[in-house]
């Protein structure tokens, strides 16, 4: 499954809650953030909110400035972008302002929700099922191979955010903190309760924007087993990276590795051919930078931009025998090894059969490929 990237956006007060906290509603971003929010919502594909919040708030959702509406369909892209909402159980008002402003409507629900959903709204929106429950990886992959949604905005509400993050599906989130105290113990909170990613996330920029400050974060840990977390394509496109740091070998690929522990902590990097070792692999650098006795190496992942190999001359012992060694037992990769240098080479099938989870993200294997162009055309 193709996921888009997804960016939660979000405002809090000091005190960890979010507006609509009385009779008026309380403003916590000022002027200056929500034109930043505009531009934000003119540069993604698709924005997503709850139905709740629908309901509670009644948005327009749309890109207000006339200039990057223009900029958009100068680009070939509709003048505002694709407005998603999410349902249980089809209960939408078809009076909210969500469906008679900007541009096309999809509504993903259940099978039993869609009944209602389409009889509530006509043909003011497309209505997906998604089965029996919501199911957000089928929802994120519909978006991307069918609506062509590269990048998504989530606008809320709390339950939404929740749900994105406690699955590892969130690639971003945007937290606007403003300076305001709500003492109300029923105000409503940003997230909900529930178990969510092991670690920090990992802080990628601060801005003041009046009296506000952005703060964008981003996950760190990988995820478990066989599904990928936003994580793991963060970790995977940095090997991807490291892959175009090797010097260019007409005899070896260039790839890049990265090990992680549970917690999202870097333990080492390392790229095939890297210092002054002519011969050296990515995993193998990168797993020689870490005490063997190291306890997070068995909860932690390696991400290869290419297949750990299965057999190789210029040492005893390829990456795959190299990581079951080292007692990983998580893998993800992007691009399975060709017959260019080792014919019917099958590092995952070695790994799989030591019992170490293999994940492949295709979707990385042009990057993967990229610094290899003169090998594999």
């Amino acid at each position: 499954m193709s996921y888009p990237y997804v960016l939660l956006s979000a405002a809090v007060s000091l005190d960890g809650y979010l507006d609509d906290t009385g009779p008026e509603r309380l403003l916590l971003s000022s002027p200056a953030d929500f034109d930043r929010v505009d531009a934000v919502r003119a540069s993604v594909d698709a924005i997503l909110i709850g139905a709740g919040t629908i309901r509670a708030d009644n948005p327009r959702l749309l890109v207000n400035s006339a200039e990057r509406r223009a900029a958009r369909v100068r680009e070939g892209r509709p003048e505002y972008p694709l407005k998603v909402t999410v349902t249980a159980a089809g209960d939408l008002d078809p009076g909210a302002k969500f469906w008679h402003t900007g541009g096309d409507k999809l509504v993903y629900t259940t099978d039993k929700g869609a009944e209602q959903a389409g009889r509530r709204l006509g043909g003011a929106a497309e209505v997906v099922p998604l089965g029996p429950d919501l199911d957000w990886r089928a929802l994120l992959s519909h978006l991307h191979d069918v609506r062509g949604v590269r990048r998504l905005m989530v606008e809320g509400g709390g339950t939404v955010h929740t749900q994105l993050l406690r699955q590892g599906l969130a690639d971003e989130l945007q937290l606007v903190l403003a300076p305001l105290f709500v003492g109300d113990p029923a105000a409503p909170r940003l997230f909900g309760p529930g178990g969510y990613q092991a670690g920090r996330l990992r802080l990628t920029e601060t801005r003041r924007i009046e009296d506000v400050v952005l703060m964008r974060y981003e996950p760190t840990a990988p995820g478990t087993g066989p599904l990928p977390a936003a994580a793991d394509r963060h970790w995977l496109r940095t090997a991807c990276e490291l892959a175009a740091l090797c010097p260019p070998s007409p005899t070896a690929f260039s790839v890049g590795a990265v090990v992680v522990a549970a917690d999202g902590t870097e333990l080492a990097r390392g790229h095939s051919r890297e210092g002054d070792d002519p011969v050296v692999h990515a995993e193998e650098a990168a797993l020689a930078k870490i005490d063997p006795a190291d306890p997070r190496l068995p909860a932690a992942t390696v991400y290869s931009s290419l297949e750990p190999c299965a057999r190789r001359a210029s040492r005893p012992a390829p990456c795959s025998e190299l990581i079951l060694r080292a007692g990983v037992r998580r893998v993800v990769t992007a691009w399975q090894e060709p017959d260019t240098f080792v014919a019917g080479a099958d590092g995952t099938g070695i790994l799989v059969k030591g019992g170490v989870e293999v994940v492949v993200l295709p979707e990385y294997e042009d990057q993967a490929k990229a610094p290899n162009r003169h090998l594999v055309g």
